[in-house]
């Protein structure tokens, strides 16, 4: 059911500005305008970063249901723990920009913007108008973020990108596989928040260069190539054997290195052994009283590899050690002696981590339907650049009236783009599409 608006005035865009300039000020992006047309992971974590660190970050969303994520199951009570993880402290302007209506208000947002962010499939935002080439002719400092799966030329330009396929090609899924045996879906989106990462980087490089230059620029993010870059590690046989070398004796950090590798302790928990170092073997070779497995002969680059024919005893004495205590006392002994031995955690357990509360990465947000909602906190905070009294993610046009108020917009023309089905009215309940 949709609420009556009120007419909106310049006084709301006005009062929301002095808000957000009370609440960023100090922070690195205070006074940046940026425009996200994004759905899901990549954009919006990218941009939810660039706000927490006092950006002033404008959602543009369909009115049609918004951002697909919110939709992603599961709930708080009514709305999605995705949607609200990657979209806090943003303000969300209902648009239809397939609606001619619409143009003026595209317009103002591109010549008011510092920074655009969209993640549509090549050649979408031409069609829309919103392109690189006609943003730079209404505004030669925007800095404009394209993020998709494959980049804006290539072979595989056309193609969506979804993370499954985008790790699959970097070679990181089948690394550690044995032969004969399937790669298993990532427990991690890598790809989505390796463009995420790469696409807030290049912004922040990119405004840095404009405070010196004046310019904007062009940044064609793709996620493969974000990803990509990222395995470095991953592709070293392959790299040595392209250099002219044998690829061998591989890197071991996938299993096949007994001393860093994951065992169970007696309890059925498992815990994460990571003995690689020389100094570390001895240490835990000294604690379980097994001093003849230390191999004097050891070099530095025997750390990552499999160890040979001394795989087996090692492998049998950690498994032994750790059998023969609960999770919890033989981190304590470990620990006890700085030997890195550690317990691996379910979701719920690493929220209940005292290390997650201590560093102050569990956060709690005040939500207009939910209540208290959890966040997982932002590690700028303790350096004093990012927020710290976030604001929650924002329901579908919340704050239409708002943005269109702060772009110059009056009563009567927001109420003419209301009328004509330009711009949507906020919901009243929980964020569910139609």
């Amino acid at each position: 059911m949709r609420q009556a608006k009120p007419e909106p005035d310049a006084d709301t865009g006005m009062a929301g500005q002095a808000r957000r300039d009370l609440a960023t000020a100090g922070l690195p992006y205070a006074g940046i305008r940026i425009v996200d047309f994004t759905r899901l992971l990549p954009g919006g974590w990218c941009t939810q970063m660039l706000a927490d660190c006092g950006a002033h970050v404008i959602k543009v969303e369909t009115p049609q249901g918004g951002d697909y994520s919110r939709f992603n199951p599961p709930d708080f009570k009514h709305t999605g723990v995705y949607y609200n993880s990657v979209n806090r402290n943003k303000l969300s302007l209902a648009l239809d920009l397939r609606h001619s209506a619409s143009r003026p208000v595209l317009r103002r947002l591109l010549e008011t913007a510092d920074v655009i962010v969209e993640a549509y499939r090549t050649g979408v935002p031409a069609q829309l108008g919103m392109d690189h080439e006609t943003a730079r002719t209404l505004n030669p400092r925007l800095i404009y973020c394209s993020i998709t799966g494959f980049g804006q030329d290539g072979p595989l330009a056309d193609q969506a990108g979804h993370d499954l396929n985008i790790q699959g090609m970097t070679g990181l899924m089948t690394v550690g596989v044995r032969p004969g045996e399937l790669p298993r879906p990532p427990s991690f989106q890598a790809a989505d928040y390796a463009g995420a990462a790469m696409a807030c980087m290049g912004i922040m490089a990119a405004l840095a260069s404009r405070a010196r230059t004046g310019s904007g620029c062009y940044l064609d993010i793709s996620m493969f190539d974000s990803l990509f870059n990222m395995c470095n590690i991953v592709t070293t046989s392959a790299m040595s054997r392209l250099g002219g070398g044998t690829g061998e004796p591989a890197m071991q950090s996938w299993g096949g290195n007994p001393r860093y590798a994951v065992y169970a302790a007696r309890d059925g928990l498992p815990v994460s052994v990571s003995l690689l170092e020389r100094k570390f073997w001895r240490l835990f070779c000294e604690a379980i009283g097994r001093l003849e497995l230390v191999n004097e002969d050891e070099e530095s680059r025997d750390r990552h590899t499999d160890h040979g024919d001394r795989a087996a005893v090692y492998r049998a004495a950690i498994a032994e050690y750790c059998a023969a205590h609960t999770r919890e006392d033989l981190v304590r002994r470990m620990h006890a002696r700085g030997i890195p031995v550690f317990p691996v955690y379910t979701p719920e357990e690493a929220l209940a981590a005292p290390l997650v509360r201590e560093r102050g990465m569990l956060e709690t947000m005040a939500h207009p339907l939910e209540g208290s909602i959890p966040q997982i906190g932002n590690p700028l905070t303790r350096a004093g650049l990012a927020r710290t009294d976030q604001r929650p993610a924002p329901a579908l046009a919340a704050d239409t009236d708002e943005v269109l108020a702060e772009l110059g917009f009056t009563a009567a023309q927001c109420r003419e783009l209301y009328e004509r089905g330009a711009v949507g009215h906020e919901t009243t309940g929980p964020d569910r599409a139609t």
